[in-house]
């Protein structure tokens, strides 16, 4: 019987952890340990690429370093602080992952991180693993397609028996998949598991949809979101040159949402539930 080490499986993580080791991305929050700082990145790196993170990463770590010192931020400055990263429920869901942090403390394990307000299964995994150490697969968009393609076993199953191995990995297959393996642009001449990947030089890549059928950012919902958030961020009235149906339509949505709270002289930012008490 072959040892588990000439199992095609293992031979390709193997290669996929010695590429990363030797030329893995200088990214900030790949320098730290500190739950709250993955925590930031992690939230932040949903729905907005790499090189727009980086920069107000490093901002965000400058204006408030610990998650007590967050916890305790007004959610309207943390609200206008993370205008122009889109998706702004996601500082609110941040903030309130941070108040439950600062009372009750930091859970060490991806079960006791999925109980924090808005941690969802990748995160807390994410968290668990780069902050702790816990051999838990980080599973994201990444990780998914790098399995399917390899065709060696589910993103579980690929994750190494070692747990700080299973820590590298869990940043390989992300660093593989977006440099490497992408979703629109596999580079299967450049992977270090080419050898044994079931899908290299056969990756196929969906079609886009026709220009006609897509809907322009601009007449989206989120649009106006954004467009309102921002302007009450900087102190402004509600936008001009939407229609009263639509701006309505947003405001109560983003008042559902936690972003906005209606006062007698119109919406703003809001408050924590405790701030308001």
């Amino acid at each position: 019987m072959p040892s588990p080490s000439a199992s095609a499986r293992e031979q390709a993580v193997d290669a996929i952890l010695g590429w990363y080791g030797r030329g893995a991305r200088d990214l900030p929050w790949r320098r730290t340990r500190d739950p709250y700082a993955i925590l930031v990145s992690e939230v932040m790196l949903q729905q907005t690429q790499v090189s727009r993170v980086v920069e107000r990463y490093l901002r965000w770590i400058e204006r408030w370093p610990t998650a007590g010192g967050l916890a305790a931020a007004d959610r309207r400055d943390v609200l206008a602080a993370w205008v122009g990263l889109g998706y702004n429920s996601r500082a609110v869901r941040l903030h309130e992952a941070c108040i439950a942090v600062a009372r009750h403390g930091w859970p060490a394990d991806a079960a006791g991180l999925r109980r924090l307000p808005g941690i969802g299964p990748y995160t807390a995994a994410a968290v668990a693993s780069f902050a702790f150490g816990e051999r838990v697969a980080a599973v994201d968009t990444n990780a998914v397609r790098i399995a399917a393609r390899l065709g060696l076993g589910d993103p579980h199953e690929l994750l190494p028996e070692a747990p700080e191995h299973a820590v590298t990995w869990n940043q390989a297959a992300m660093e593989l998949g977006a440099t490497v393996c992408r979703a629109r642009d596999a580079a299967c001449h450049r992977c270090p598991a080419e050898r044994w990947c079931a899908s290299a030089g056969r990756v196929v890549i969906p079609p886009r949809a026709a220009a006609g059928s897509r809907v322009r950012f601009e007449d989206t919902d989120r649009y106006v979101r954004g467009r309102i958030v921002a302007a009450l961020a900087a102190g402004d009235e509600l936008p001009d040159g939407i229609a009263p149906e639509r701006l309505e339509r947003a405001v109560e949505a983003l008042c559902r949402d936690g972003l906005l709270e209606r006062t007698g002289s119109g919406p703003r930012l809001a408050a924590a539930a405790d701030e308001r008490a």
